[in-house]
């Protein structure tokens, strides 16, 4: 997530930002500071209430609570492979997307089961094409936490891979 802030927001940050975090409750930690500036409003986003959740969705698969078009970055890390029906779920995140948002997910591709409250899935790259596709957005980039060189700070257990894609704006 260090990354797509650095790479696709950082010359950004005196633009005003509506961030969406979906699954945002604070467990193992959380991108709340990496959102903080001050022109940027960042809006914590789950199922249960908790640390760093500011907007709890009383459906899962229908977030009345967060308006069509309303934010301009919606990023969602460590929580997809907690989603029973994810294709549901990217749908709901591009109606939030603002035209030209952006979006950046993060999932495992590896590691052991680990519910919360259930452990459904892992994706690879090829999964993460396929569901911007599905859902009309535009891949700007997919990769995955296979070279331990790449990433020697973290555990890569998980091998996380990532979608970066945006919300094709409308003519």
């Amino acid at each position: 997530m260090e990354r797509f802030v650095k790479d696709y927001l950082a010359s950004k940050k005196d633009d005003p930002f509506r961030v969406a975090d979906i699954g945002s409750q604070d467990v193992n930690g959380c991108y709340r500071p990496l959102f903080n500036f001050p022109s940027w409003q960042y809006v914590g986003v789950d199922l249960i209430p908790g640390r760093n959740v500011d907007v709890v969705l009383k459906k899962q698969y229908a977030w009345d609570e967060l308006e069509k078009e309303s934010f301009d970055v919606v990023v969602s890390g460590q929580a997809f492979e907690h989603i029973e029906f994810f294709w549901i779920t990217i749908l709901e995140i591009r109606r939030i997307m603002k035209p030209g948002g952006l979006c950046c997910l993060i999932a495992p591709s590896s590691g052991p089961e680990h519910r919360y409250p259930m452990d459904c899935w892992r994706f690879y790259p090829d999964g993460l094409r396929a569901l911007a596709k599905y859902a009309g957005l535009t891949v700007l980039e997919v990769y995955a936490q296979w070279d331990a060189e790449e990433y020697p700070e973290m555990d890569i257990q998980w091998q996380d891979c990532v979608l970066i894609a945006q919300r094709p704006r409308q003519k």
